[in-house]
């Protein structure tokens, strides 16, 4: 699959999520205000931040999708990472706020003036669970096609959401059988699973960002292929690195020494090849020979 057509799935995807995020906010803060539920509320204005949120990693998508150029020879994969970052902040942001509304409500005891929340409230609640759900499905076969983490840290975005919702649902059960501070309750889990989210797709950002190595799997795919490969006698060094959602391969080995320069180019390109055909998702590969004498 071809650059253009992996930013063709991922532009596509962000913006029917934007569309669905943004009808279903309004759903949601209607059916907050005249279902006389706080918790559905917050969740609204959640659902609110997520068409900014994915505004963010459409142009992440968009700008990592860029050629190479004289400032950026190596690509532009890593604003993917940064479009991830600025996801997770305002995520942490919107979660704090929520949680904050809710410790202030309990505080203030204003939870006891709140009124009955009505069957629209639990009707809403419970429709944002299954859109979500189905938008979280629907978005991580995305990023599973196109490898993005940042369409990927969306997705789970999305699975937060439905959580989100089912604390809502809880918090307008309770609220409805007379236990109105349930509903305040259930805005400051929505707010810890919003703030535990940020954090693992900050942290996950964060390592994309400073050139951690591959998953052991690849690696360790990626090393039985070398030694697989005619020549090679051995491996002296093999080191990866993640830059955005692509791998960079650095990887010695060593050939008979008493190939001729050309013999042992060959075979280097034969490696590289190789690598570049059975990996996709390695962008560069360097390959240095060493002389292996035998015994």
């Amino acid at each position: 699959m071809q650059t253009s057509d992996l930013e063709k799935i991922a532009v596509k995807t962000s913006i029917v999520t934007i569309i669905i995020n943004f009808l279903l906010s309004l759903f949601k803060l209607s059916a907050g205000i005249f279902g006389a539920s706080m918790a559905l509320i917050s969740d609204a204005i959640h659902s609110a931040s997520d068409v900014f949120s994915t505004i963010i990693v459409l142009l992440g998508v968009k700008v990592s999708a860029k050629k190479p150029d004289k400032k950026h020879p190596f690509g532009h994969e890593r604003f993917e990472c940064v479009a991830a970052i600025i996801l997770a902040v305002v995520l942490f942001a919107t979660g704090a706020g929520i949680g904050y509304a809710g410790i202030e409500t309990i505080i203030s005891g204003e939870y006891l003036n709140f009124e009955t929340p009505k069957t629209i409230a639990l009707i809403a609640a419970a429709v944002s669970i299954v859109t979500k759900e189905a938008m979280f499905w629907y978005t991580l076969v995305a990023a599973k096609k196109v490898n993005s983490s940042a369409l990927k840290a969306d997705a789970w975005h999305h699975r937060t959401d439905a959580l989100s919702s089912i604390g809502s649902l809880a918090g307008v059960i309770g609220a409805m059988y007379g236990v109105p501070i349930l509903d305040s309750i259930a805005s400051i889990i929505i707010c810890l699973m919003i703030i535990i989210a940020a954090v693992k797709i900050f942290i996950d950002a964060i390592k994309k960002m400073t050139d951690e190595s591959c998953d052991e799997k690849t690696e360790e795919e990626i090393r039985n292929f070398i030694l697989s490969c005619s020549g090679v006698e051995r491996i002296d060094d093999l080191m990866t690195r993640l830059f955005g959602n692509r791998i960079y391969v650095i990887v010695e080995i060593a050939c008979d020494s008493n190939l001729s320069l050309c013999s042992a180019h060959e075979i280097a390109e034969e490696v590289h090849s190789g690598i570049e055909e059975n990996f996709p998702l390695v962008k560069h590969i360097t390959v240095h020979v060493n002389p292996y004498i035998k015994n």
